[in-house]
């Protein structure tokens, strides 16, 4: 029997399935969406070459086709998931590049015509730190007064030199007061970190959880660094080759950072979803359910649960 108090499916960690069931009472299922938004390092306002880890589609592999409306998208994968979850809610989830990175009147119209949907209950906004502006931060709350919101905000890595490396073009002090002008609006803020970026130890970045611990932030995505095809990380790795997690490393790692993580932060995402016809390395990547066994076989293996050193 699992003593985890924030898990239904024996898991150690606080599950998204938990707090969704706990909140809605019910299944709910995220939809990825891709509203064809841009972003401040790719366009000039911050910077023009973008992280250099980002692939083509701004993270959105998952995402719908920016040609077809949102609620043509949206409609295509909840016909897919009613089939296994028939009474399930849905949150919409903005996906691909910038989602706040554009004027009120624009976010406006692309959020509340998900919000109209039947069966939606939220919307998670996928965004930089430095893309959220005043004007878009009072709507923001004020459409957390009528909605389950979440904001996502990438971080990647409290190291700044790591930060400058892949080109983020913001600093901490920008995360974390973004973090902190979020959270005094009441909304729910996920926290984007990435293991394995060039030259980090492990202990670098466990700090960076720890770090998180230390803001309070309410979620957590925890991605494995890939080399993607047609990004600037594809060129570094072929001139200056860096080394690439192994599964066993990466799943250690992870473990670490879960015992540090304090127990009330919502855990989202354990691992990478690269599209394999992109994927230079690590190739274990592609084998998501995997990783994600081998994480609670690990985490029963040292009897260790989130939280455990926080």
């Amino acid at each position: 029997m699992n003593k985890f108090k924030y898990s239904y499916a024996n898991k150690r960690y606080h599950t998204l399935d938990y707090f969704y069931k706990k909140k809605f009472g019910c299944k709910v299922c995220k939809i990825s969406l891709n509203a064809g938004f841009t972003c401040p390092n790719i366009d000039g306002f911050v910077g023009t070459k973008g992280c250099v880890y980002c692939s083509l589609s701004g993270s959105g592999e998952y995402g719908g086709d920016p040609n077809d409306d949102l609620v043509v998208q949206f409609e295509k994968v909840k016909k897919i998931m009613s089939h296994k979850w028939p009474k399930a809610k849905y949150i919409g989830y903005f996906q691909a590049r910038t989602n706040t990175y554009a004027p009120v009147s624009t976010l406006k119209e692309k959020y509340e015509k998900v919000l109209a949907l039947d069966d939606v209950v939220g919307i998670s906004i996928a965004t930089r730190p430095d893309a959220i502006s005043d004007e878009v931060l009072d709507y923001l709350e004020k459409l957390n007064k009528k909605t389950f919101l979440t904001v996502e905000l990438g971080l990647q890595t409290i190291h700044e030199k790591t930060t400058k490396l892949i080109n983020r073009c913001h600093d901490l002090k920008c995360f974390d007061d973004m973090v902190l002008k979020l959270q005094k609006k009441g909304i729910f803020v996920v926290a984007h970190i990435i293991n394995g970026l060039p030259y980090e130890t492990k202990e670098m970045m466990i700090e960076t959880v720890k770090h998180l611990n230390e803001i309070k932030i309410d979620g957590i995505k925890i991605h494995m660094l890939s080399v993607l095809k047609n990004t600037t990380l594809e060129k570094m790795y072929a001139e200056k080759p860096f080394h690439l997690l192994s599964l066993e490393e990466y799943v250690d790692i992870v473990c670490d950072q879960l015992e540090y993580l304090n127990d009330k932060i919502v855990v989202q995402r354990l691992t990478g979803d690269p599209d394999k016809n992109d994927l230079i390395g690590p190739k274990w990547l592609i084998k998501k359910t995997i990783v994600l066994n081998e994480i609670d076989k690990l985490m029963l293996k040292r009897d260790i649960y989130q939280g455990d050193k926080e």
